[in-house]
């Protein structure tokens, strides 16, 4: 082959796969497009039909002649979509549709054969059936205030200006009783698509985010506030709906007469109201499935105990801790810190259970915790309350988390002070600080890249308050040291320049950033488990506040150790460092059980978490065990000084 033939030869080939690569997706799209017509002809037969017959007479004969247009062409086009396994019996169907429709058929048949073929061309053809993000309600009411209120009317009655003029008339979208058979995905396609033989256009040239806006708008036409209002107490109060409605598919694809077949009551408020406020169905799916998989997990646990086998059982119940319940634990502890501590001490109850229990005690401690979860879906169920929940709840995060990690870091800031090392200072200083980038880093990854795994976190937790505690452990000893008579004069006379080298200076940015990134760590997480587009500025609100009052409890402790004596400051920094380490210990160990690599011994004890005391034997030896060691530490360091010291400089 000569170079001009194999040139030409290479150029017929990058043609023939760029013309690939562009048809291909237009051919997708061209196969959704047409799957979609069919399935909005299908649904506008279900909706429509009934006002065009009623008791196999023609009430309305315009209408009645769109309906068997829209049966002549839904079968048409059914015939044309690509040929699979199905395809011939729907065709059948559409046929059967288009006899029910000349033969004026009850509207109730047509509706439910209508309905049943446009669900199984769905299944067939699958194409997307509700938005890539919740939909902005407010940019929808603009659109239908510039687009649609010229021949719908302002409050979608069908009584806009140009309507006089139109036949047939517009669509009186606020009229609920054809309203609640239509589905916020058939109203985006009559949209996208228009109607045709009628004056309804298409709105193509809209977005598709505009499009689900204005779709999401008319579907909230036909409801009054009165009704939204009742809605939320329904969608708070109704578990089967929350399960019903998890997610936008499931919100776009049911229409209020669906809804209301599936829970066997009228869901006309209930409609009402996810409609208007579709952030709560998605807040709430990501809840649903979680707490759905820490019960089956626990359901999966009891079972595999039954069976003998001990060692699945309680990896199962890990599980059902670490990938159900876990992710709930931020809002939970947010919105109802009593009830988190319960379901918490349940699992951890369960999981020693059936470590030491027989069976009849697994399955009480089973049913005891299912009761627990269905109680926390009650009080996860998102609800136009959360944005004051959500301040609040930021406020209270962010002061009990921070509270630590500030007396840490004022203790050492203190310290430095009193002992002229400003130099030092710096290094502290970019502990913390680096702490919060990094937490802000973590927020991105917790948010954005990958989600954190219940393990990781209480591994995290657990591993981070150890080594905190150990390092305060030996401070608060240290401290204590120079805090008795003649101590801190000895010091001084030694060349504390040795003692307070830069490695010691790298040693107290580390302890720095250790003690404030567990707490913006585990701040993070309850933050990014709490935010949604509805509360980002109350969250916002809240954090803001607690920076304002942790700064201010800052400033108050640094002042006031500024005024202490240097002994009293040092023996009050060393009591302080110390029961922080007994209760880092505790927080520590407990985060490790939670996490599965320590065992659980239950102990008929109180649960105090702003003292890191849990009821288990493990979590107390750990802090016995420091509050030993501070406690020897600080009786060695009575021993009395050489002739030397002078009496502690004041």
């Amino acid at each position: 082959m000569n170079w001009t033939l194999r040139y030409r030869f290479v150029i017929a080939a990058l043609f023939g796969a760029l013309l690939m690569l562009s048809t291909s997706p237009a051919s997708a799209d061209d196969l959704d497009t047409k799957a979609k017509q069919v399935w909005q002809l299908l649904d506008y037969i279900a909706v429509d039909y009934g006002g065009a017959v009623a008791n196999g007479v023609v009430v309305e004969p315009s209408e009645f002649s769109e309906m068997q247009d829209f049966a002549v062409n839904a079968e048409k086009q059914l015939q044309e979509l690509p040929k699979k396994a199905d395809s011939v019996r729907l065709i059948e169907e559409a046929r059967a549709l288009r006899e029910l429709v000349n033969a004026k058929a009850e509207a109730a048949t047509v509706a439910d054969h209508a309905h049943r073929l446009a669900a199984e061309v769905l299944k067939l053809y699958p194409f997307p059936v509700a938005p890539a993000k919740v939909p902005d309600l407010r940019l929808g009411a603009k659109l239908f205030e510039a687009q649609c209120a010229a021949c719908h009317g302002a409050a979608g009655h069908g009584d806009g200006p140009a309507a006089a003029n139109l036949n047939p008339k517009p669509t009186a979208l606020a009229e609920h009783s054809r309203a609640r058979e239509r589905s916020l995905f058939a109203i985006h396609q009559i949209i996208g698509n228009g109607v045709q033989g009628t004056a309804m256009p298409s709105f193509a040239a809209l977005s598709e985010d505009e499009r689900w806006a204005l779709a999401f708008f008319v579907g909230t036409l036909p409801y009054t506030n009165e009704q939204k209002t009742a809605g939320e107490v329904a969608w708070k109060q109704n578990t089967e709906a929350r399960t019903t409605l998890s997610g936008l598919d499931a919100l776009t694809q049911l229409s209020e007469s669906d809804l209301s077949t599936k829970l066997k009551s009228d869901a006309s408020a209930l409609t009402a109201f996810v409609r208007t406020h579709p952030q709560i169905v998605v807040a709430n799916a990501s809840g649903t499935q979680s707490a759905a998989l820490a019960k089956a997990r626990l359901r999966e646990s009891v079972s595999a105990f039954e069976k003998g086998d001990r060692s699945a059982a309680t990896k199962l119940a890990l599980s059902a801790y670490l990938d159900g319940f876990e992710t709930l634990e931020p809002a939970l502890a947010a919105k109802n810190r009593a009830l988190f501590q319960q379901v918490e001490k349940a699992m951890i109850g369960f999981r020693a259970t059936i470590a030491n229990g027989s069976g009849e005690d697994v399955r009480k401690a089973e049913s005891e915790l299912q009761s627990l979860l269905d109680e926390t879906n009650v009080v996860l169920a998102p609800s136009e309350g959360d944005a004051t929940a959500a301040f609040f709840g930021a406020l209270t995060i962010l002061l009990r988390e921070g509270l630590e990690a500030l007396l840490i870091v004022v203790a050492m800031i203190a310290f430095l002070k009193k002992a002229n090392r400003r130099e030092v200072l710096p290094y502290v200083h970019a502990g913390w600080a680096g702490a919060l980038a990094a937490g802000g880093l973590t927020w991105v990854i917790a948010t954005y890249l990958i989600g954190i795994s219940g393990a990781s976190r209480e591994l995290t937790e657990g591993f981070s308050s150890l080594f905190a505690a150990v390092i305060l452990l030996g401070v608060g000893i240290w401290m204590h040291q120079k805090s008795t008579a003649g101590r801190w004069q000895q010091y001084l006379k030694q060349k504390m320049s040795a003692a307070m080298s830069r490695r010691s200076a790298w040693f107290m940015f580390i302890l720095a950033f250790v003690a404030v990134y567990r707490e913006v760590f585990e701040t993070v997480l309850f933050f990014a488990a709490l935010w949604t587009e509805d509360n980002g500025l109350a969250l916002l609100a809240g954090l803001l506040c607690g920076v304002v009052v942790l700064g201010g409890v800052a400033f108050l402790l640094l002042r006031t150790s500024a005024r202490l004596p240097i002994g009293k400051f040092f023996a009050a920094s060393a009591l302080l460092v110390a029961m922080l380490a007994v209760i880092l210990a505790g927080k520590g160990v407990s985060g490790l059980q939670e996490a599965g690599w320590i065992e659980i011994t239950v102990i008929p004890f109180p649960r105090i978490d702003i003292l890191g005391m849990y009821p288990t034997i493990q979590t107390l030896l750990a802090q016995v065990a420091v509050l030993f060691i501070a406690v020897v530490g600080f009786l060695m360091n009575r021993r009395p000084v050489g002739a030397g010291s002078a009496t502690n400089p004041q």
